[in-house]
């Protein structure tokens, strides 16, 4: 197996938005501890439910949030084996 990653986003989108955790909580209505650990990097896993409320109040796409990277720290080839 190779190594891979997915790269969270979301600190970095709040920070061009000048957005805090909180405003983000109330825009969602997801918890705010959810919302810290996906911040910070800490979530294990992310529900579909979650991922569709944040594209819709950060008017962007999942791959805008997550993007799955290879271990050089590029973007994975979808074709490779």
């Amino acid at each position: 197996m190779h190594g891979t990653m997915i790269e969270n986003r979301l600190s970095r989108l709040l920070g061009e938005r000048r957005m805090s955790i909180s405003e983000l909580e109330r825009q969602t209505g997801i918890p705010y501890t959810s919302l810290h650990a996906l911040y910070h990097g800490t979530s294990k896993r992310v529900d579909l439910a979650t991922l569709d409320k944040l594209c819709r109040a950060l008017g962007v796409d999942v791959g805008d949030i997550l993007e799955y990277r290879d271990a050089t720290g590029g973007a994975a080839d979808a074709d490779a084996d």
